[in-house]
């Protein structure tokens, strides 16, 4: 088995390459070793385009939370484009050039981290524009390639996960109770490896329960 961690010096990235290592080869790529900027489509086509071979497994860790916003009031431009830039259009980047390193005649497992604020049907809080609309269009994003993905690997699977609030610098600033990185590392690959290929385009969270769109 070999695979593949995009954004695995993060704390769930980290901790999803030492899981995965146990069970064969892994590439953990990340923009500090290997300057693989998710929201650059020539730095994502340099990086990829360098790594040998296919993989059974990619997780795609990478993302950026921001500030975020309380009310409309705290709306910016800038920072909104920002979390687009990271956390949608950068993974969509990815799994465009990550499709010539799955093979096509055996299962392969894709799994992008999303989050359950990204969810529409799932938010009674309001707040978090920036983020929360960046993660919605990501699982359209996912939705949207898993259909075209099928067409050419039908034995493939890509799934939004959202891997719960994990103790990692991501949420060093916030409260509440976090599940530690090698836990949620552990439910997440669980979660990708007991899904089918006629589940792929879905939005699962870390108890593999479907969460809404």
């Amino acid at each position: 088995m070999r695979a593949l961690v995009i954004g695995a010096s993060g704390g769930i990235g980290a901790a999803l390459g030492e899981a995965l290592a146990v069970q064969g080869e892994v590439v953990a790529l990340s923009r500090a070793a290997d300057g693989l900027d998710v929201t650059d489509e020539t730095s994502v086509a340099r990086v990829l385009g360098a790594v040998a071979g296919v993989f059974d497994w990619v997780f795609i860790a990478s993302g950026a939370l921001g500030v975020p916003e309380k009310s409309l009031k705290a709306l910016g431009a800038q920072a909104m484009l920002e979390q687009f830039a990271v956390n949608a259009v950068g993974p969509a980047l990815v799994i465009k050039h990550v499709v010539a390193l799955l093979p096509k005649d055996r299962v392969a497992r894709v799994g992008v981290l999303s989050a359950r604020v990204g969810s529409i049907g799932d938010n009674a809080l309001g707040g978090w524009y920036s983020y929360r609309a960046a993660k919605a269009a990501l699982n359209q994003l996912v939705h949207t390639a898993a259909i075209e993905l099928a067409r050419s690997h039908p034995l493939a699977v890509l799934a939004c996960l959202h891997p719960g609030t994990v103790a990692t610098s991501f949420t060093a600033g916030y409260p509440g109770q976090k599940d530690a990185a090698d836990l949620a590392a552990a439910r997440l690959i669980a979660v990708l490896e007991g899904l089918t290929p006629a589940q792929t385009g879905g939005f699962y969270d870390y108890a593999a329960k479907v969460v809404p769109w």
